[in-house]
């Protein structure tokens, strides 16, 4: 019977004349007799076997049905299930356990082994077998089951745990694994501490459930009167039977255990390597003896947690090692700016040693500008931080010394070319001028940054870009477009590495546009919106270290201007065009006129095209949106020319001539005015 318990079944040997002379050694052996005649269904039971079944030989007939009085229902069709089957086989014997009830209704094991005797042809004639009372037989085997029950579940207490340990990384991981519902119910444990041994003290670093933390035992000495202490001394494990133990050997610790549910308790030392670490204490809810297979499991686990113990520290101080010189790469300081407001955070991958490549940066430059660098070197390990470090120092050489944003970038970029490493690195590098609000961007495969506004909107700014630093001197393409934006007072600049905008499960713009989201929603105040990205930031910043930097230009928001927006777009440069465009359409879209957002664009097209078209020199575009009933958008385009534009019939082909025909049409005025050397187109609409 698979579902129970197995035992050695005797081989008994039975004369085929049976019973006519009955073997003594079966009754001396508690054992009966049965011969059972398959051609007339009967069987005759000795004495003995009536006696297994509890009936007297006037309660039985010779009839096997008459033994289902004594043999339950569901164990009787087990039973003839098993007998038909190795009547049907060909074999030779069956033997089974099945249960029978007394006259005073309680159950007990027995056991039945029968022969079976076929004739020439194979037909089984005849059944010769004996039957016994096998409780004792069964007891024995569930104990063995008991026993090697508990084994496995020991067994599986410390393969669960080093399992769910094997993920641990710090040692606050580790505390969390054993000292959490879940973890106490994988130990089988009411309670669990831990303490670490320092300089001839014991630290309690997990004080297990709440409210059974004492403070005085925060710090404990290793000579102390305590369990922890002994266990420390001697290196072995301390095992705690009871709460007179407790109370009578421990009377320092008993105002501590008294309040608590604990019966038992074991501590064991952490030893790994041969030193020791610390020692963890398993308290229990019941008494306990401790016999040796529960210690010899209580001393495996306790080798277990302290080989994750020994890991997770190492982990913990090397990790340590890399932050702090990651930091020491970084600014110490942000120089004060005056006219801005500026918030920098970094935040180191968790990946033990590995060290970030990211890195920003403040610079003060001649005639009262502002220099914001935020970069990123590929890799995570000391390469990286080295050439952050090399990098961070050229790019402020250059930029102090005056040079232009493009030249600064372009000058880096050949330096680190130079180092003739295989490694290249993103930048993006803002000269802003805080008095009038102009700043120049140059991006060097880096992401854009994003703008928000003083009245709360913000968007990405689509920076020209250039290839990352290192790779441009490879192609020779040291070029650098520069984006010329304005900032007005109250607007804040974001600067930022890809370790805040990734996020699992989306694209890199999805992440932008879900950064741009809580920026908006975010405070005003630059330190505040910083420590909220950061927390927002979460364990996204897990495999990927983070740099972030915010600049806001001090000052009085303009509240009777709806919007500003400024942008110069140099000549020969199609996808400035195609920005500039985009830009302004999403402008007006959020000023809250969208119905006149694609008039709009079309008309600074044109006169964006006549200005890079017609004269020698790029173009201004300046939008502003003021505050009023009618709210009536002014669109200006300033160009070096001081030739005024005319307006001409379109030619046979149609194409040329038209520009100004379809400003006078979707304006509702406009105009041209002399402006220093060259001229400004302007042009209004009413977006009531």
């Amino acid at each position: 019977m698979a579902d129970r318990p197995r035992a050695t079944q005797p081989t008994v040997s039975v004369p085929d004349d049976w019973p006519a002379h009955p073997d003594l050694t079966l009754a001396l052996n508690n054992m009966g007799g049965f011969d059972w005649d398959l051609d007339s269904g009967l069987m005759h039971l000795d004495p003995p076997a009536l006696a297994v079944f509890d009936l007297r030989r006037s309660e039985y007939d010779d009839r096997p049905a008459t033994l289902n009085r004594r043999v339950p229902a569901h164990e009787a069709a087990r039973l003839d299930a098993l007998v038909a089957r190795a009547l049907k086989d060909g074999s030779d014997s069956y033997g089974a356990y099945f249960r029978v009830r007394l006259r005073d209704g309680e159950l007990r094991w027995t056991h039945a082994q029968g022969s079976i005797r076929r004739d020439g042809t194979g037909r089984p004639r005849r059944v010769i077998g004996v039957v016994r009372d096998a409780t004792h037989e069964y007891l024995h085997a569930a104990e063995r089951l008991a026993v090697d029950e508990e084994r496995r579940r020991h067994t599986s207490v410390v393969e669960r745990t080093t399992a769910a340990l094997a993920h641990a990384r710090t040692v606050g991981e580790v505390i969390a694994v054993l000292a959490d519902e879940q973890g106490l119910s994988r130990l089988g444990a009411e309670n669990v501490i831990l303490g670490l041994v320092e300089a001839g003290r014991i630290r309690l670093v997990s004080e297990g459930r709440a409210g059974s933390f004492v403070p005085d035992l925060a710090y404990t000495r290793v000579d102390d009167a305590f369990p922890m202490s002994e266990v420390a001394r001697s290196h072995t494990p301390r095992y705690v039977r009871n709460r007179a133990e407790f109370r009578y050997g421990y009377p320092r610790l008993w105002h501590a255990i008294e309040p608590l549910n604990v019966h038992s308790a074991a501590y064991l030392p952490l030893i790994a390597q041969g030193h020791l670490l610390g020692v963890i204490g398993l308290f229990f809810e019941r008494e306990n003896d401790f016999r040796d297979q529960e210690r010899s499991v209580l001393v495996a686990l306790g080798s277990s947690i302290a080989q994750s113990l020994a890991r997770a520290m190492l982990y913990d101080q090397e990790h340590e090692i890399a932050a702090g010189l990651q930091q020491a790469m970084l600014p110490r300081r942000i120089p004060g700016v005056p006219g801005a407001q500026i918030a920098v955070r970094y935040r180191s991958a968790r990946r033990g040693r590995d060290i970030g490549g990211d890195w920003y940066d403040v610079i003060p430059l001649p005639d009262g500008r502002v220099a914001a660098v935020v970069g990123d070197v590929q890799g995570h390990d000391t390469q990286a931080a080295a050439l952050m470090g090399q990098l961070r120092i050229v790019l402020r050489a250059y930029a102090a010394e005056g040079h232009a944003p493009a030249t600064v970038m372009g000058r880096a970029s050949a330096f680190l070319n130079e180092l003739e490493t295989d490694r290249f690195a993103t930048c993006i590098y803002v000269d802003a001028d805080l008095s009038t609000g102009a700043a120049r961007i140059v991006r060097a495969g880096h992401l854009d940054p994003l703008l928000r506004h003083a009245e709360g909107i913000c968007r990405r700014l689509p920076v020209a870009g250039g290839l990352p630093l290192g790779i441009s001197s490879a192609f020779r393409r040291l070029d650098y477009p520069v984006t010329t934006v304005q900032l007005a007072p109250g607007d804040t600049l974001l600067l930022c590495t890809d370790g805040l905008v990734e996020r699992p499960g989306t694209d890199l713009d999805e992440g932008m546009r879900h950064l741009a989201r809580e920026v908006r929603d975010g405070p005003q105040d630059v330190q505040q919106l910083a420590e909220r990205l950061c927390e927002s930031a979460g364990d996204r910043t897990g495999e990927d270290d983070m740099a972030l930097l915010l600049l806001r230009r001090l000052g009085a928001p303009e509240h009777d201007t709806v919007g500003r927006f400024r942008r110069h777009v140099a000549p020969a440069d199609p996808e400035g065009l195609s920005a500039a465009r985009h830009m302004i359409r999403d402008a007006v879209r959020a000023w809250g006129a969208p119905e006149r957002a694609e008039e709009i664009e079309l008309v600074a097209d044109e006169l964006i095209t006549n200005a890079l078209v017609h004269t020698d020199g790029g173009a201004v575009v300046h939008l502003r949106m003021p505050h009023s009933v009618e709210r009536r958008l002014r669109l200006e385009v300033e160009d070096r020319s001081s030739s005024l534009p005319r307006r001409r019939e379109p030619g046979e082909s149609g194409v040329s001539g038209r520009g100004l025909l379809l400003v006078d049409r979707l304006t509702d005025v406009w105009g041209v005015e002399p402006r220093g050397g060259g001229k400004c187109v302007w042009c209004e609409f009413n977006c009531p």
